[in-house]
């Protein structure tokens, strides 16, 4: 097979093909394989006049088909799949060979592949993708870490495929090792949070002000033309207006409550845990899938434990509060996902731009929404902010909204409507805001019990004592 194509795609599922097609449609010659033949033709059937594409039916022929240094492009489920799918094409593979990870693989396996590859003489470059199906044909925000090199290789390529924003190419070197999944993490765990707090409002919606569902559906869709523009939003409403064409009924009340996840969110609020970094938004979304898991547990317990028992409220004026709930929630989420970013960074000397992620992901990824303009901004006004809560701009907000914050958590907790997510959003704000918070008492219960010491308010910090406690 002749040496044609400057890059392949691995993986041939609807991300794989439309990631495919996309590398086609920009004019790249692509190479396509997977361990089903029928999925290659499926690819190759869909293929558009004037682009050009090989299907392989091994990957001997894959990489007989590449341009030196080969780029091969892996689209398969992370974990086990990705070193099996490499360990198939190494033996075919020459020095300074390249692959390329774009599933959700966990950043600790990316340094690890990273690190057992270069031993071989091959490069290995983890890069997040994020757009879902439609992303990767049209699209997607891409986040590649590894070599600097790699990326300069693979940025022609790149920069053409990504979502295209005002500003440029939803595309950049995040960073050296594990930076690219290690964002899209981060990513996906704001998204989790994202997901939770929209879902909060259209329980709020439903269950304290007793709206129809066209009226939620209107509510989102004139939410998007606000500060809250997202395409999470959109798709809410979108959602919202659907019909089950089997019942006639709302297509979302046909759905059951139980929330399925790929891991990828529970991987950051892990990730927050290893750092030591506040993530309650994200920890609360995460809990909330698993609590919706819980559903014959659920049922049997809706019969024996009964929570308060009051009538609706009037969605007049309500609604707005509703709003700026969800906003202020919302930057607490993100403010903790980028500190989680910050912090790694600091460990891994990865020099991560906040303000050029947050521009990143401003098109094709599912969190794109007129808000990360907000946060570019900031950070472009100060590279090094210690939290996003304490950019003028957000922060003000938050002071100034919230007083329908905590009418909408109060209420909720009043009509026995549960917010974990909103609920951990306005104590993180409370806690971060406060210059003293009570674990002092903490700290005399160690020293107490344990004899764990303590720092006193009238000695240079750092400096340990310990009390007699009677």
């Amino acid at each position: 097979m002749q040496a044609t194509s400057q890059i392949a795609v691995v993986g041939l599922a609807v991300m794989g093909q439309n990631l495919a097609l996309n590398i086609a449609r920009n004019g790249f010659p692509v190479t396509v394989f997977n361990r089903s033949w029928d999925k290659t033709e499926a690819t190759l059937a869909r293929l558009g006049q004037g682009q050009r594409m090989v299907g392989a039916r091994t990957p001997a022929e894959v990489c007989a088909s590449l341009v030196r240094p080969r780029k091969l492009i892996l689209l398969v489920k992370a974990g086990q799949p990705v070193d099996d799918t490499i360990a198939a094409f190494l033996p075919h593979l020459q020095p300074g060979d390249l692959i390329i990870d774009t599933g959700n693989s966990h950043p600790d396996d990316t340094e690890r592949r990273e690190r057992e590859l270069t031993a071989k003489g091959v490069r290995f470059t983890g890069m997040g993708v994020s757009g879902g199906e439609e992303g990767a044909l049209n699209g997607p925000s891409l986040m590649p870490g590894g070599e600097a090199s790699s990326y300069g290789e693979l940025a022609p390529i790149l920069k053409k495929i990504a979502a295209q924003v005002d500003d440029g190419p939803c595309v950049t070197h995040v960073g050296a090792g594990a930076a690219g999944h290690f964002v899209k993490m981060v990513h996906n765990g704001i998204e989790y949070g994202d997901m939770q707090l929209i879902a909060e409002c259209y329980d709020l919606m439903q269950h304290v002000l007793g709206m129809s569902t066209q009226q939620m559906a209107d509510a989102f869709a004139a939410w998007n033309k606000t500060f809250l523009e997202s395409f999470l939003i959109e798709i809410t409403a979108r959602i919202l207006r659907a019909t089950d064409r089997a019942t006639r009924q709302p297509m979302v009340d046909v759905i059951v409550d139980r929330a399925g996840q790929k891991g990828t969110g529970k991987w950051t609020t892990e990730m927050a845990l290893r750092y030591g970094v506040p993530a309650p938004t994200m920890h609360a979304a995460v809990e909330a899938r698993y609590l919706s898991a819980m559903k014959d547990q659920r049922v049997a317990a809706s019969g024996q434990l009964r929570g308060p028992a009051v009538a609706a409220a009037t969605a007049a004026g309500l609604l707005d509060a509703v709003r700026d709930a969800l906003y202020c929630s919302k930057i607490c989420s993100y403010a903790q996902g980028l500190d989680l970013l910050a912090t790694a960074d600091a460990d891994k000397k990865w020099r991560l731009d906040l303000g050029e992620i947050a521009r990143i992901w401003k098109g094709g990824c599912i969190i794109r929404a007129r808000f990360l303009g907000r946060i570019q901004a900031a950070y472009g006004k100060q590279k090094r902010l210690p939290n996003l809560l304490l950019d003028p701009e957000l922060g003000s907000f938050l002071v100034e909204h919230q007083g329908n914050w905590r009418k909408v958590v109060a209420l909720a907790a009043e009509r026995g409507v549960p917010t974990l997510a909103m609920g951990s959003s306005l104590s993180y704000f409370d806690s971060f805001r406060r210059a003293r918070l009570p674990q002092n008492l903490t700290q005399a219960q160690r020293d107490l019990f344990g004899a764990h010491t303590f720092e006193r308010t009238d000695q240079p910090a750092g400096a340990m004592f310990h009390h007699e406690w009677p």
